[in-house]
């Protein structure tokens, strides 16, 4: 957990004093793909309260590549949770692609991180039973993306994977897995690829590979945000932010 605190907070969204300031609890930031506005989250145990993230403001245009950094515990997963959809601030803004994640039900988010975000984590989430093939196939019913074999092998072909579409992951090495990955969070072409330390069980020569296929698609157009504790990964990032204690600490450019 991040940060463990005896004191309660309570921060709702429509009372916090800077939302108040606002006078909005609308999206504010229409050009930018992501824009996060003073959020918290504040997960709760009984009478115990761990502030995962606090006040963060984060703001990513479309086209840029971010590398979010920080120690365990700093708040990096919650942020990329947040982020898509798969858990709701506290208190502030969360939007994503124009819809605003702090307000959407469940479906909702759900809609918008099959059809606009693609998500890779360092378990690839690949169903072990099936082939890559059956893999994709699968992942584009899911999100309503219906992918006949040849388009199927078409975008394994694209991730360098040519000739493995009739294997199961765990006749693939790790770089490969985590390609098929990459290829099941494209599969509907979104816009905005988030990945949680997606080279982390990876050797150095596999994870540039990895990295280097997720260069050329950010080259393509496609936003990019990954967690990672690793510099030589964040050094392929055209920003990096650190996190410290659930607070955004340092923005800066890569290069």
């Amino acid at each position: 957990m991040d940060v463990t605190v005896d004191v309660p907070i309570d921060i709702p969204a429509a009372t916090h004093p800077r939302a108040l300031a606002r006078g909005s609890t609308g999206p504010s930031s229409v050009g930018a793909i992501v824009s996060l506005v003073d959020v918290f989250r504040i997960y709760r145990e009984g009478d115990i309260e761990t502030v995962a993230l606090r006040g963060v403001d984060l703001r990513v245009e479309a086209g840029e590549f971010v590398a979010i950094m920080g120690r365990s515990g700093s708040g990096k997963t919650t942020l990329l949770n947040l982020i898509a959809g798969m858990d709701r601030p506290t208190a502030g803004q969360v939007v994503v692609a124009s819809v605003d994640m702090a307000r959407g039900d469940d479906a909702a988010r759900g809609a918008i991180r099959g059809r606009r975000v693609g998500l890779v984590f360092q378990d690839q989430n690949l169903v072990p039973m099936l082939t890559l093939r059956e893999n994709l196939v699968l992942f584009g019913h899911l999100v309503g993306r219906a992918l006949d074999i040849s388009e199927a092998d078409r975008r394994l072909d694209a991730v360098g994977l040519t000739g493995r579409e009739k294997h199961r992951p765990d006749e693939l090495s790790g770089g490969e897995q985590q390609r098929a990955a990459l290829a099941c969070a494209l599969v509907a072409d979104p816009p905005l690829l988030l990945g949680d330390e997606i080279t982390g069980e990876l050797d150095t020569a596999t994870a540039t590979t990895v990295l280097d296929l997720v260069a050329r698609l950010n080259a393509a157009g496609t936003t990019v945000v990954l967690v990672t504790h690793d510099p030589a990964v964040a050094a392929r990032a055209g920003r990096v932010v650190e996190l410290h204690d659930g607070r955004v600490v340092a923005d800066r450019s890569a290069t």
